[in-house]
């Protein structure tokens, strides 16, 4: 894989379905359809994912796709292959809350090594750039022309004093029972794959997520968060989090600057 050509196509991708994203989230009124999963999906998620599927199957014809909006592509089976959730957080957008994300990464033998997150209503975007190395690119935004970036690098927190990072939606008794086993400096709240990104930028150090995720849900946010000197591991065992499992679907997890001693599940 040339680096160099993905990590454009994927920034480029990731505006231009944000720009369709704020389209619909700016108007008066849209629907929201329940998937079967009883999950909600809106004419957002489904043009956003339209945008970029159809841009990385031109740009990269002979690579597998696994799209969140696309079940036919969830029975492929690869350990390299491109992954995205068009738009991560729809509880978040549909209630307008803003913290949701466009997210696009490459997957290589099992490991997210590239991925772009992209936070339209927030002005945020993050993204992997040729080297491996994770950036903040500083808004306006512009499709073809990179902008100022400040290269990201995890916080070096004593262990004392942890910053925790936690999802709005998904808060729940078994992740506070974790949460307690460390000694908190303070806990901020977040939607979607941001949470990775603040762990990424040292905005926080900690992020434990005990409830159901999907690979296209992390793969973008974990390969940030690597970039920038981060892990990812399974939350039983502490071993990496991997991708192309059966289902596409992930264990629990913990994401951390990797001078957090973690605890035991």
């Amino acid at each position: 894989m040339n680096y160099e050509t993905l990590v454009p196509v994927m920034r480029r991708l990731a505006l231009e379905a944000g720009d369709k994203i704020m389209e619909i989230y700016d108007a008066d009124d849209f629907e929201v359809k329940t998937k079967s999963d009883d999950s909600p999906v809106t004419a957002a998620d489904e043009a956003a994912d339209a945008i970029i599927s159809e841009g990385l199957r031109e740009a990269f014809p002979d690579l597998m796709l696994v799209t969140e909006e696309q079940s036919d592509t969830h029975d492929t089976t690869g350990d390299t292959f491109l992954i995205v959730d068009p738009l991560d957080g729809t509880k978040e957008f549909v209630h307008r809350r803003g913290d949701f994300t466009v997210n696009i990464a490459l997957v290589e033998a099992g490991k997210p090594t590239r991925g772009v997150v992209y936070a339209p209503a927030k002005n945020r975007m993050f993204f992997t750039q040729a080297d491996g190395q994770t950036v903040e690119e500083a808004g306006p935004f512009q499709k073809d022309l990179i902008g100022s970036l400040t290269p990201l690098r995890v916080s070096q927190p004593e262990n004392d004093a942890l910053m925790v990072v936690a999802s709005k939606s998904h808060r729940d008794q078994a992740t506070d029972d974790y949460i307690n086993k460390y000694a908190v400096k303070d806990m901020t709240s977040a939607g979607s794959s941001l949470k990775f990104c603040l762990v990424a930028t040292g905005e926080a150090d900690l992020y434990p997520r005990l409830g159901r995720t999907m690979e296209w849900d992390t793969a973008a946010g974990h390969a940030v968060l690597l970039g920038a000197g981060g892990k990812v591991v399974r939350f039983d065992d502490h071993s990496d989090l991997t991708y192309g499992k059966d289902d596409y679907a992930n264990p629990f997890f913990i994401a951390y600057s990797p001078d957090v001693a973690l605890k035991p599940a």
